[in-house]
């Protein structure tokens, strides 16, 4: 069992690992292989659902984390991390929609959504995993 204080290590691993099954679940889908897709991105959205509930103890046990970083920098991460943040509160319902018309079966209303979702979905993984690097690694 992790420690408090390992969360954002795991956190951007999942974060990491949610952005690779997005990319081979779009991948999946393009070429044609509609069960290999789905098992891909229930489990991104498995991961995902991992990541929101180790942010969420995390943050619940540390409070926020300053950023020491000085110089330009300093804008580079608060340009990505107001993105992301933003991004970040969209994402949720967005991927929940998502996901409901694919189990639905309702694959034209899943596909015109997930044309939105996937990008930012990958936009705010990635970015996740950025914001971890600047804030813990630097």
């Amino acid at each position: 069992m992790p420690e408090v204080s390992d969360l954002p290590g795991v956190n951007a691993t999942l974060n990491a690992v949610s952005a690779l099954l997005l990319t081979v679940g779009y991948a999946l889908i393009r070429s044609g292989r509609i069960a290999a897709h789905r098992a891909c991105m229930l489990a991104a959205c498995a991961t995902s659902t991992l990541f929101l509930a180790s942010y969420v103890v995390y943050h619940l046990n540390v409070g926020s984390v300053a950023f020491t970083g000085q110089g330009p920098i300093r804008g580079v991460y608060f340009t990505v991390l107001i993105s992301h943040i933003v991004l970040a509160a969209l994402i949720l319902p967005l991927a929940l929609v998502t996901l409901v018309r694919a189990l639905r079966e309702r694959f034209d209303a899943h596909a015109a959504i997930a044309r939105w979702t996937l990008p930012i979905w990958l936009y705010v993984s990635v970015t996740g995993v950025a914001v971890y690097w600047m804030l813990y690694r630097m």
